[in-house]
């Protein structure tokens, strides 16, 4: 099944030119033969994030929005904060597993990585560092696997059609 990406990378500095973790999931979304439905850059700025946002997710031609960048301890790493405010449910496993896999490559730094995913409106949305490091870990380790109809025992894929149930 081809799963639609809108992919946002939150960045103060990169281009789409030099965005070296974005280029990353554009091929590994490529390669697993999934559709990039839309791509942006967006500046460090809350506000700007979460009006990007709020159009994908009521966007019928998206399935799963991937960010990546501001998921750090800095004052200006506010990616899962403007994520917070239209989330309907955390999806704790996630940065409980990104990290597990992260100590693997970083070491304890992983502790740094507030990497998440939530759903919004029926639309997964995976919150990823901006290393590419980071973008790799999580879509090598879990993002491959979990958007993945096939995957057994489950997947995020095979609840597409359940996940705005009341």
């Amino acid at each position: 099944m081809i799963v639609n990406i809108a992919l946002l990378t939150v960045t103060d500095t990169r281009t789409l030119e030099n965005d070296k973790s974005g280029s990353i999931l554009v091929n590994k979304i490529k390669e697993a033969k999934h559709k990039l439905t839309d791509r942006k850059i967006c500046k460090d700025n809350k506000k700007d994030i979460i009006i990007i946002l709020r159009e994908w997710i009521i966007k019928k031609n998206i399935d799963v929005i991937i960010t990546t960048g501001g998921t750090g301890l800095t004052g200006r790493d506010i990616t899962p904060e403007a994520v917070n405010e239209i989330a309907d449910k955390h999806i704790p496993g996630f940065g409980e597993v990104f990290r597990t896999i992260s100590l693997k490559t970083v070491g304890t730094s992983a502790i740094q990585s507030r990497a998440c995913a939530v759903l919004a409106n029926g639309k997964y949305i995976f919150v990823l560092p901006g290393s590419s490091g980071g973008v790799t870990d999580a879509w090598d380790g879990i993002l491959k696997y979990q958007l993945d109809i096939n995957h057994k025992p489950c997947n995020f894929v095979e609840l597409f059609p359940r996940l705005k149930e009341k």
